[in-house]
């Protein structure tokens, strides 16, 4: 008897492996977008805490949040500015050795930081006398008091001489907490003393620049990782201000506000704009560029805690040399302020001189000038704006009690100043970086759209599905 098998078909032979498709992802915004998504929450977050009530002694417990998280963000900030400013500029002084003209790099940054000062502290004068804020304001005499610090030329003298080796301060609070702070032009001092000897040492000097090098690299990324809260952080700084200030504060002082805030778009939008064209230098790709800096500012008011994204930015996106950069950006946080330095002091000099109705003559003017232009230095590592207003008004002899008119808006105003500050802070580098054809136009003119710190994070080509580059194709890409 026969029996009849059944078999089941062949298989086919196997096909060759079929590469995987690559794994996608959700586009990730660019980190621009992501700081304007925060400054957007916490524009509405500030907005229902306000009608939530509460008063700035005593905060309802959302603004008590949005405070917390935005002061944390800026002080992680802050902590890691005193060990970044002295590595990024004792490595920075090695470096501008092999770029072969540091002095003309050096030179040249100064005279465009007087330049811009010079300037905006003249858009800011044609501004006050063209508005008269001080005639039209209903803000009460009684306001007027004397600040408790004053800026001198004695106190910049005295600020260049660490106090210690990194220029670290500290104060007792009521409690008996110890708190520690820095003086950033101390540091830029020290350090820059410390990498020149190194360079004089020579050869048995090496090892300790390799470490500042090495040391460097771990700040940075240690860095990255707070700056990837930078969202967060606006939101929190940017709901904080709405909540606590509102725009009814502006009332009284409408015209003072609204000169300073048009006299810092002249500058942001016209003067800076101006100056990169006249060199051949996209206004679009400066301003993507160096955008993520600026909101930070804004929010953060604080270019100390913005200089480390400041300082990436200029890198990363505008092509400004690392050597140099590393220099120019720490140096330029401390006494770089065109909104601080020269708007500010300008528009409200005159408007405490027009308020107590005191006459100004042409050398007054002149004095304006000359003191916005090299007493941004006197500031440095001080109270910023107030200390030069100080400054200004002392040398004017003009009341001192007038800063205390203009308090109730300063931290309105300080928003738009500091953000200026951080903008001329990037310009700088990179028009000198032009000029002494060191600039490396490809990252300048690349497309936008990845982080910063694109090297260290997911970046936009991983987010659209594609292989992240390697580290050595990334070093090579940025080199």
């Amino acid at each position: 008897m026969s029996a009849t098998s059944t078999h089941s078909p062949s298989p086919e032979p196997p096909s060759p492996q079929q590469p995987a498709a690559p794994r996608r992802r959700l586009p990730l915004p660019s980190f621009g977008m992501q700081i304007l998504l925060g400054l957007a929450v916490g524009i509405a977050l500030g907005a229902l805490a306000r009608q939530l009530g509460g008063t700035e002694e005593n905060p309802n417990w959302l603004t008590e949040t949005l405070t917390i998280v935005g002061t944390t963000f800026v002080t992680l900030l802050k902590t890691l500015v005193p060990p970044l400013i002295f590595l990024a500029v004792v490595a920075s002084i090695a470096n501008l050795r092999e770029l072969g003209n540091a002095a003309r790099l050096v030179g040249q940054t100064l005279i465009w930081f007087a330049i811009t000062a010079l300037v905006s502290v003249v858009i800011g004068i044609v501004l006050a006398l063209v508005t008269r804020p001080g005639e039209h304001s209903s803000v009460s005499e009684k306001a007027a008091q004397a600040p408790d610090a004053s800026g001198s030329w004695l106190d910049f003298l005295t600020g260049l001489v660490p106090t210690n080796f990194l220029g670290l301060a500290g104060s007792a609070g009521e409690g008996g907490e110890i708190s520690f702070g820095f003086n950033a032009l101390q540091i830029v001092v020290m350090a820059i003393a410390v990498g020149i000897a190194a360079l004089k040492v020579g050869h048995e000097a090496e090892p300790f620049l390799a470490f500042a090098r090495s040391a460097l690299a771990i700040v940075q990324k240690v860095l990255w990782w707070v700056i990837l809260l930078a969202p967060i952080g606006t939101a929190g700084l940017i709901g904080r201000a709405v909540a606590t200030y509102g725009w009814d504060t502006m009332g009284s002082l409408g015209i003072f506000v609204l000169t300073i805030y048009l006299g810092l778009a002249l500058v942001l939008f016209a003067l800076y704009p101006a100056i990169l064209l006249a060199h051949g230098l996209s206004v679009k790709q400066w301003f993507s560029g160096a955008w993520p800096a600026i909101q930070l500012a804004f929010v953060s008011r604080s270019s100390l805690g913005t200089m480390p994204l400041t300082q990436r930015v200029t890198e990363r996106n505008l092509g400004v040399p690392s050597g140099y950069a590393s220099f120019a950006i720490p140096f330029g946080a401390t006494t770089k302020m065109d909104g601080c330095a020269a708007i500010y002091p300008a528009v409200a000099a005159i408007f405490v001189a027009q308020f107590f109705d005191l006459q100004l003559g042409l050398t007054d003017y002149l004095l304006i000038v000359v003191v916005s232009v090299l007493g941004s230095a006197a500031t440095a590592g001080l109270t910023g704006a107030l200390v030069m207003l100080t400054l200004t008004l002392s040398t004017l002899g003009l009341p001192l009690e007038g800063v205390g008119l203009l308090l109730a808006v300063d931290p309105i105003v300080d928003m738009g100043r500091t953000a200026v500050n951080v903008a001329g802070q990037t310009l700088v580098p990179t028009v000198v970086s032009h000029r002494e054809g060191i600039l490396d136009r490809g990252l300048y003119e690349a497309e936008r759209g990845e982080l910063p710190y694109a090297d260290e994070s997911v970046t936009q080509a991983e987010a659209d599905g594609r292989e992240p580059a390697t580290e050595r194709e990334v070093q090579g890409a940025t080199a």
